[in-house]
């Protein structure tokens, strides 16, 4: 009888053992945050983004892929704290039926006109997305900001299906709805 006991007592701590051992081996279970990177001289760079996506405009399939690139060739950013950012360079490709609609590259630079020089001094040019479609074109929403902060201008780009782009600067949300005092 002792040992029909001692045998199941030793069946429980190995399911229990078994059961909450981690998987080891091939690695697909592992997700790994992306970061963005700091070199050894200071410089943080954000992570390289590739993204690709497909859309119907006006019955027509539409490609789009959005690439993201830290560009040491850019100038440096320093926000008030004294850190460093290399700034980014953004391509715009749009392709439909096997042709090229667009291939652009857009840096900060790019959005001088409707961004105040104070500003674009020390902010980076952080993203850009397909948005929308309108009776315009293809939307993509754009943004610059002060790195690792929640300061930024967003921008909109238009591309029209023969490859015109236009660019506005959009609201924010703070300037569209009035708030009542009380």
């Amino acid at each position: 009888m002792k040992n029909v006991f001692y045998f199941w007592i030793c069946m429980a701590v190995w399911l229990l053992s078994a059961c909450s051992s981690q998987k080891k081996g091939d690695g697909e279970d592992v997700q790994v945050l992306m970061k963005d990177s700091v070199d050894a001289s200071g410089l943080q760079r954000m992570q390289v983004s590739d993204s690709k996506m497909s859309f119907t405009y006006n019955g027509k399939e539409y490609h789009s892929n959005v690439i993201r690139r830290p560009d040491d060739s850019l100038p440096v950013v320093t926000n008030e704290q004294g850190e460093k950012f290399v700034d980014n360079r953004i391509t715009l490709r749009i392709t439909s039926g096997g042709k090229s609609i667009v291939n652009k590259e857009f840096t900060k630079e790019s959005f001088a006109s409707l961004v105040g020089a104070k500003f674009l001094k020390h902010s980076i040019l952080e993203g850009l997305v397909y948005d929308k479609n309108t009776s315009k074109g293809m939307v993509y929403a754009a943004s610059i900001c002060y790195p690792q902060s929640d300061l930024y201008i967003p921008l909109s780009i238009t591309v029209s299906a023969d490859g015109k782009i236009s660019i506005a600067k959009e609201e924010l949300l703070e300037e569209v709805y009035e708030t009542d005092s009380i």
